[in-house]
């Protein structure tokens, strides 16, 4: 293995993302995450300056619109996850 010149190292060209054998799924995906969180973090968000009250509140408003995507795809899937099993029950045990 060959270091190269230390005190004048050469750069070559930045990692690339690696092939994938299902690009359909990975745009899929992609768009998906676009879809429910298409902001970055706000820069706000990224260090709280003070800890006083309204800069805390301030904070957590911005972080729960932030992630108000997540948050209402995790409250469709709880939904889900009650609803389904809860009908199926009631149309098993209570045939018409």
């Amino acid at each position: 293995m060959e270091l190269g010149n230390i005190s004048k190292p050469t750069y070559g060209p930045g990692p690339e993302a690696p092939g994938s054998s299902t690009p359909g799924l990975v745009t899929m995906a992609h768009g998906f995450l676009r879809l429910v969180q298409p902001n970055p973090l706000p820069i706000e968000l990224r260090s709280l300056q003070g800890s006083a009250l309204c800069c805390l509140s301030f904070f957590l408003s911005q972080l729960l619109l932030y992630e108000l995507g997540f948050l209402v795809c995790m409250a469709i899937g709880i939904l889900l996850i009650i609803l389904v099993p809860l009908v199926g029950c009631c149309f098993c045990c209570y045939r018409c």
